[in-house]
């Protein structure tokens, strides 16, 4: 639109020089003054916004770029649908308390391995009469929530240190020997130690886990920082004062954007796993804290009776199927916020 104005201001222009010219001559601008022939053009940012105008939206083309992946979308569709489902199943009608132990009205024995389907139990029961559908949601909930906690604690604490890491030149001695110390400790060590210590709860975990989950992070923030960090458009705005903080917000993160969430949704199914192995060798959540690595803890143990592998099966699944799909959202959001992708 823009493009058409402006070639109708310059037909016009150039029509009515034409009929000047036609009218007074062809030498009749020659004896003008120059303060005549010439007029000096105010600035005004609005109209050199405009004349620089483009359609491009970094946000609009990550958008599209994600919505052509079909499979992606379906998956991500689905992944809403779980983990909604998940926060929502306490509140439908007709729902029980995880904990609660169903007994038998007429003998008090408790209904305990009760297959799927059978006397109201949707996934079974579990070997004290417990209702494996309520206990599979309240755990992926409590899964959930460790896994949310500890990508977004591990997203703020190394993205900052890893800007300050690979930006601020002072730094760099100090964090490269804090990198050192703290990647020679294996996280499995920490987590285990952090168990044993304190009481076995979700703030335990989180704790463990953030504890030393931030280093890698850093490290590759860091990495891309050094790659970025004297390209000309960041050295023209050192030269110019722009504020460090402005750059780093400006300059440096935007391009960053991709390789974030990719970190960040490859956390999510790290944690889980974290969450999972730890409550799996004994030194989890307490029993009446459902997670996806009790329910599979306890299905293990009865996994080599037929008839109850779906205690170890129904949780598997979920687990799975959650681990996975963040494992391929992540990745084909990466791609899709790739500015170099948004050109094909």
């Amino acid at each position: 639109m823009l493009f058409f104005l402006k070639n109708a201001k310059s037909a016009q222009l150039e029509s009515a020089l034409n009929a000047k010219q036609a009218e007074d001559g062809p030498g009749a601008w020659a004896n003008l003054p120059e303060d005549q022939l010439f007029t000096p053009a105010d600035f005004s940012e609005a109209r050199a916004e405009a004349t620089a105008y483009s359609n491009y939206s970094y946000w609009g083309s990550t958008l599209r770029s994600f919505l052509k992946n079909k499979f992606a979308v379906a998956l991500l569709i689905a992944l809403v649908a779980v983990v909604g489902f998940a926060f929502l199943q306490p509140h439908l009608p007709g729902q029980v308390d995880p904990n609660y132990c169903r007994v038998d009205p007429d003998t008090g024995i408790q209904l305990r391995n009760i297959a799927p389907g059978v006397d109201g139990f949707v996934w079974g029961s579990n070997a004290i009469g417990q209702d494996l559908w309520a206990r599979i949601w309240a755990g992926t909930r409590t899964s959930l929530v460790i896994a949310f906690f500890v990508a977004m604690i591990e997203a703020v604490v190394g993205i900052t240190v890893g800007v300050l890491w690979g930006y601020v030149r002072q730094l760099d001695f100090f964090f490269t020997e804090l990198y050192n110390i703290c990647d020679n400790i294996p996280s499995t060590i920490i987590l285990i130690l952090i168990s044993y210590v304190a009481s076995p709860s979700v703030p335990t975990l989180i704790l463990g886990m953030s504890l030393t989950g931030w280093i890698a992070m850093a490290r590759f923030i860091r990495n891309q920082i050094l790659i970025i960090r004297d390209r000309d458009y960041n050295v023209a705005s050192r030269c110019i004062g722009t504020p460090t903080f402005r750059i780093v917000l400006r300059n440096l993160l935007p391009y960053l954007v991709s390789v974030i969430m990719l970190r960040m949704a490859l956390t999510v199914p790290a944690a889980i796993g974290s969450e999972v192995f730890v409550t799996y060798i004994g030194l989890g959540l307490s029993v009446e804290t459902p997670s996806l690595g009790n329910l599979i803890n306890d299905g293990r143990q009865v996994m080599m009776q037929a008839g109850l592998r779906y205690q170890l099966i129904y949780p598997t699944i979920i687990l799975s199927f959650v681990t996975i799909a963040f494992y391929l959202i992540g990745n084909a959001f990466s791609d899709a916020a790739d500015p170099k992708n948004h050109l094909q």
